[in-house]
C-alpha cells in the first residue's frame, strides 16, 4: 500500500455558539473519505495544543440520541477549546466505531434485543471498534503539530496517534451524563473496551432498568432519593428548606434527575422549597414534575408552574373544583385520585395513573410524609440516599411506619460513593418480613 497523503482542499470560516471556527475538508490517497477539521485560534502559536479526535456519529452529534455520548462531547470540545482559546477538532468520517451508518442501525437493533455494543458488532461480522486514527495523526502533522494534549476517554486514540510519532503529553478526560438509555453502553465501553470512564465507581449515576414486578404491576419504577444529616434530619424545622448536599452530589441528583421520566415532590416540599425541579448542573432532559397536593394548595405563584413540561397535580376527588380550575388554567394538570382514610391521595392509584400516561421511571425527592409513604406503601425499587457529614438534631427523613416489626424496608446489591465530602448509599429496596 502506497504512504498515506493527505490535501487540504480548502478552509471557510463557521460561526458557532463557541466561537468563530475554521472548517477544512481534507482529502487523502486511502479511504476515499472526507475529514473534516474545526480549528479555533492561531495552533501555530501553541506548543501543545488543545486537540480533540471525533468519529462522525449522526444519531448523536445531529439527532441528538441518547443512546450515546457522542454528541455531548462533541459539544464540551468545542467549549473546552472556546475555553483555552485555541484547538483543534478533527471530525473522521467513522461512522458506528468504523462499520458505517446502515451497519450502526442494524447494531442498534441488536442491542435492543439484550446484546451489548460489543457483542452487536461482532455478530455482524465486524471488529469491536474497527476505527483507525493514521489519517488523524497525519492531518496533525499537516497542520504542524508534533505534540499535542488530547480530550479524549479512549486510551486507543492515545496509541494511535503516538504510533505515527505525535507525542501526546496529556490526556484531558470528557465527563458523561449517563441516562436509561446509554447507561448500559457506557458501562459496556468501560469494562470491554477499556475506556477512561468513571461510569464503574459511580453505580448511583446510571439509571435503573424498568423492574419486572413494578411492571407487571402496571406502575412506573420508583427511586428514592434524598440528602439526610448524620443523625438522619433532612432539616432542622418543619418547613424550612436546609441545603445538605455538596456540590458533587448536588451534581449526581440532577443526573438521576435526567434520567428518569417524572419527578415527584409532596405539597410540603412544594410549598417550603418552591422548587424548580428542572436539570441546570448536568445535560439532559428536564423530567415532569409531580406534586402530591392532597387538597390543592399549590400557589399560583409556584416555580413548577413555570416548568418546561407544566406539572401534574394529584389531588384527591374531594378537592376544591374552583381552585382545580385556577390551577389548570395556570397551566397544570389535575389528577383528580380516590383518597385514603385519612383523606391523601392514594399512591397505588397515582402511579397506575402516571404509568398510563407512559411514565415508566419516577424519581420521589420528598419530604418527609411523602418518603415515609412511599416506603409504608412498599412502592420504592431503588434508594439513592445522600448523607452529609454534619448533626442537625431535626426533622427526620422518614417517620413511624406501620409494618408492626414485619417487612422493614432492606437494602441490597449496596454499594457507597464518595463525591466531595457526602457519601452516596445506593441499592435496591426490598420489603421481605
Amino acid at each position: 500500500m502506497n504512504r498515506m497523503r493527505v490535501e487540504k482542499i480548502t478552509c471557510s470560516r463557521i460561526p458557532t455558539k463557541q466561537g468563530v471556527f475554521q472548517l477544512c475538508y481534507y482529502r487523502n490517497n486511502q479511504d476515499n473519505k472526507e475529514h473534516l477539521t474545526l480549528i479555533l485560534g492561531d495552533i501555530s502559536r501553541e506548543s501543545d495544543p488543545l486537540v480533540r479526535i471525533h468519529s462522525e456519529c449522526f444519531t448523536g452529534d445531529v439527532l441528538g440520541s441518547l443512546r450515546c455520548d457522542c454528541g455531548p462531547q462533541l459539544q464540551q470540545a468545542m467549549q473546552q477549546i472556546a475555553a483555552a482559546g485555541s484547538g483543534i477538532i478533527i471530525y473522521l468520517r467513522q461512522e458506528g466505531r468504523g462499520i458505517g451508518l446502515l451497519d450502526k442501525l442494524r447494531a442498534y437493533n441488536l442491542q435492543d434485543m439484550g446484546y451489548d455494543t460489543v457483542e452487536a458488532n461482532l455478530l455482524l461480522g465486524h471488529q469491536a471498534d474497527a476505527r483507525d486514527y493514521t489519517v488523524a495523526a497525519f492531518i496533525l502533522q499537516d497542520l504542524g503539530v508534533r505534540s499535542l494534549r488530547l480530550l479524549t476517554n479512549n486510551p486507543a486514540k492515545i496509541a494511535g496517534l503516538e504510533a505515527h510519532g505525535l507525542h501526546v503529553s496529556q490526556r484531558l478526560p470528557l465527563t458523561v451524563s449517563p441516562n436509561e438509555e446509554n447507561a448500559a453502553y457506557l458501562q459496556t465501553k468501560a469494562e470491554r473496551m477499556h475506556h477512561l470512564l468513571e461510569v464503574e465507581s459511580a453505580p448511583a449515576l446510571i439509571a435503573p432498568p424498568l423492574n419486572g414486578q413494578s411492571a407487571r404491576n402496571g406502575r412506573p419504577f420508583i427511586t428514592l432519593s434524598y440528602a439526610q444529616s448524620l443523625d438522619g434530619s433532612i432539616t432542622a424545622q418543619r418547613g424550612q428548606p436546609l441545603a445538605l448536599s455538596s456540590a458533587e452530589s448536588l451534581r449526581l441528583t440532577h443526573q438521576l434527575r435526567a434520567s428518569h421520566d417524572a419527578i415527584l415532590v409532596g405539597i410540603g416540599t412544594a410549598l417550603a422549597d418552591d422548587p424548580g425541579l428542572t436539570v441546570r448542573l448536568v445535560d439532559g432532559r428536564h423530567p415532569q414534575p409531580i406534586i402530591v397536593d392532597s387538597h390543592l394548595r399549590t400557589p399560583l405563584t409556584a416555580k413548577l408552574l413555570q416548568h418546561p413540561h407544566p406539572p401534574l397535580i394529584a389531588a384527591t376527588d374531594a378537592a376544591d373544583f374552583r381552585r382545580a380550575a385556577a390551577l389548570e388554567k395556570a397551566g397544570a394538570t389535575v389528577l383528580r385520585l380516590p383518597a385514603t382514610p385519612d383523606g391523601r391521595v392514594q399512591l397505588p392509584a397515582l402511579l397506575h395513573q402516571l404509568y398510563d400516561r407512559g411514565i415508566r421511571s419516577v424519581m420521589v425527592e420528598g419530604g418527609a410524609q411523602i418518603i415515609t409513604s412511599f416506603l409504608a406503601a412498599h412502592l420504592v425499587d431503588r434508594l439513592a440516599l445522600t448523607v452529609a457529614p454534619l448533626f442537625v438534631g431535626g426533622l427526620n427523613a422518614v417517620e413511624n411506619l406501620p409494618v408492626n416489626g414485619h417487612g422493614f424496608p432492606r437494602l441490597h446489591n449496596v454499594q457507597t460513593q464518595r463525591l466531595g465530602q457526602d457519601m452516596v448509599l445506593f441499592g435496591d429496596v426490598s420489603f421481605e418480613g
